[in-house]
């Protein structure tokens, strides 16, 4: 009776070798890039709700769940931005503070 050893990975474990390759690299997005782009998904988000309201106010939407859903993800959404906004205004002021 023959017995096999165990291994340790199931797995096979292989790499290729890219010695000199550089890898593609994603640009990186900015802090200010960012803050426009979530700005700008904010505004969506308040303008769809609104829409929504003015859909179920007219009558063209019988589900008050998708008016509840849209209005809540715009309040989260601007609920962030204002979080955002206090933070970066709380740390622009401790920088002020700081003695050089």
């Amino acid at each position: 009776m023959e017995i096999t050893p165990l291994e340790m990975t199931p797995v096979k474990m292989s790499a290729h070798s890219h010695i000199g390759e550089t890898p593609p690299k994603e640009p990186v997005k900015s802090f200010r890039k960012f803050m426009v782009d979530a700005l700008k998904k904010t505004n969506e988000l308040e303008l769809e709700s609104e829409r929504m309201n003015a859909a179920l106010a007219t009558g063209r939407i019988e589900d008050v769940s998708q008016v509840v859903v849209a209005a809540q993800k715009a309040e989260i959404a601007l609920q962030l931005t204002l979080q955002l906004r206090n933070r970066a205004t709380a740390a622009y002021q401790e920088i002020m503070r700081m003695q050089v």
